[in-house]
């Protein structure tokens, strides 16, 4: 073989390799791009509307087949006109949902379902009621309730129990506050009801849209419950000094199950 034939097969494989390497990154970010879309997407958790159960500063993983797949269960917000929901499955009354915020779908809300289309829905002196039903409060202490500079305020935890038996954890940090009388509002065919476990300081269903609320929530809107927090950081300690972050770390919860 001559000179010129051996050179002249050097740039091939320098190209190949090259090609190969390309499409080998190609299919890793299509392989992960694929899993958010399609499996589990985590989100990260800016204020205090769900607490005790989610904290300023947790990181969330909302898993998505378990309501189906619409537009909003994409990773990245592109226009696109809805077509419905495929796989499509009704929340059960308390699972909490990452949706996209009927405001400015950029945002990702999370929050917890308490009414399912065909509920009639009412708040009465701080009390939930469904179909008329009250949801059981039972006392649980006092907790303290974070704001988003890192201080702090009591506040009632009780234990709500809804009518479906499901049970999970709510502040109340007033009594008589702005929402807690409210008409009653029976929920629409392909929407939701849905509250904040931080009752006073929510803007759930009970505000509306144009208040800066959720109003009913689109079912369309679902990009997944919320199962698991990944991990936790107290964002209070970003006024601290640096050498003290580490301790910010809630490792308690990392790693544990919504409820």
């Amino acid at each position: 073989m001559s000179m010129e034939e051996k050179v002249s097969v050097t740039p091939k494989r320098k190209s190949s390799g090259w090609a190969g390497q390309i499409a080998q990154l190609a299919g890793i970010v299509a392989a992960v791009f694929i899993a958010k879309g399609a499996l589990a997407e985590p989100f990260y958790v800016p204020s205090g509307s769900m607490e005790p159960t989610l904290l300023i500063g947790d990181a969330l993983l909302a898993s998505k087949f378990p309501y189906g797949y619409g537009t909003s269960s994409l990773p990245i917000q592109i226009s696109l006109p809805e077509s419905g929901r495929v796989f499509a499955e009704t929340p059960k009354q308390g699972d909490v949902v990452v949706f996209r915020w009927p405001g400015d779908r950029s945002q990702a809300w999370v929050k917890r379902v308490v009414g399912l289309p065909g509920d009639r829905i009412q708040m009465r002196q701080g009390q939930l009621f469904i179909n008329d039903r009250p949801a059981e409060l039972k006392p649980d202490g006092v907790g303290a309730a974070e704001d988003d500079n890192g201080g702090s305020e009591p506040a009632y935890r009780y234990v709500e129990t809804l009518p479906n038996g499901v049970s999970h954890l709510i502040f109340k940090m007033r009594d008589n506050g702005p929402l807690d009388n409210t008409p009653e509002v029976t929920v629409p065919a392909g929407h939701l009801f849905v509250l904040g476990d931080n009752r006073d300081n929510s803007a759930d269903s009970r505000v509306s849209l144009r208040s800066g609320g959720v109003g009913l929530l689109p079912i369309d809107n679902l990009i997944g419950r919320a199962d698991a927090v990944l991990g936790s950081w107290d964002l209070g300690m970003r006024g601290q000094p640096v050498y003290t972050w580490l301790s910010g770390f809630r490792l308690g919860r990392f790693f544990t199950a919504v409820h």
